[in-house]
């Protein structure tokens, strides 16, 4: 069956090459064919034998390499001074690359074997992430301009009974809201007695944050005293 399907796609392939022929396509002209041959033909695209399973798979020339060579991250300032359809390719490029790079980590992780290079996965991501953000800022100001709306969804900023601060999303109702009772028996306000546990989780934050501040000091001093030559040539 795989051998006959091969001699299909080889004659397909060859029908193909001898239709697109200058000669052919002058004959194809004189009756009328030429233009949707050539429409027909362009739809069509035959991807490399290299760019088949092999892309999942990482250059040759770096098997078993220890370290391999690798640029630094898209920056954002790169990033916005290309158009939506450069950002396109690139996104589907670091996209591929990251799904080789994922690869290459499972393979090394079924082996135990150090995978080479690790950071570059950390690249790769870090560049997707900026894209994600550079694509959502154009969403945002194209909307701010035609709308003047800030997020996709209209919604407003509402407090609930616990006292903690929530986007609440608006959406469409059959009837107004004074006359829904499903929106009417939300409770967005905070009961008076629920300010002292307010004030109590703010107070539990701030001394969880202090603490966390005198703890990174104190591992710093004790670094200084332990390592004091670091110390005195970070100062200088």
């Amino acid at each position: 069956m795989a051998a006959r399907l091969a001699s299909w796609c080889r004659q397909f392939n060859n029908i193909f090459q001898a239709a697109s022929s200058p000669a052919n396509l002058a004959k194809f002209q004189k009756i009328g064919l030429g233009s949707s041959l050539t429409l027909q033909y362009r739809s069509l695209h035959t991807s490399d034998s290299y760019h088949g399973l092999e892309g999942f798979f990482d250059h040759p020339k770096n098997w078993g390499e220890q370290t391999v060579k690798s640029g630094a991250p898209w920056t954002a300032k790169q990033l916005r001074i290309k158009s939506n359809e450069d950002l396109h390719k690139l996104w589907y490029v670091l996209l591929k690359e990251k799904n080789m790079l994922l690869t290459l980590e499972q393979e090394a992780k079924r082996q135990r074997l150090q995978m080479p290079s690790p950071e570059r996965l950390k690249k790769v991501e870090r560049s997707m992430a900026r894209i994600d953000s550079i694509v959502q800022e154009r969403e945002d100001a194209l909307r701010l301009l035609q709308t003047g709306q800030e997020k996709g969804r209209p919604g407003a900023w509402r407090r609930d009974i616990f006292g903690q601060n929530f986007w609440c999303k608006f959406r469409e109702w059959p009837i107004p809201w004074y006359l829904n009772k499903i929106y009417r028996r939300k409770r967005f306000y905070t009961p008076p007695f629920v300010d002292i546990f307010v004030r109590q989780r703010i107070e539990k934050h701030l001394r969880k944050k202090n603490n966390a501040k005198k703890a990174k000091k104190e591992e710093e001093k004790r670094l200084s005293e332990k390592f004091p030559q670091l110390s005195a040539s970070a100062q200088s």
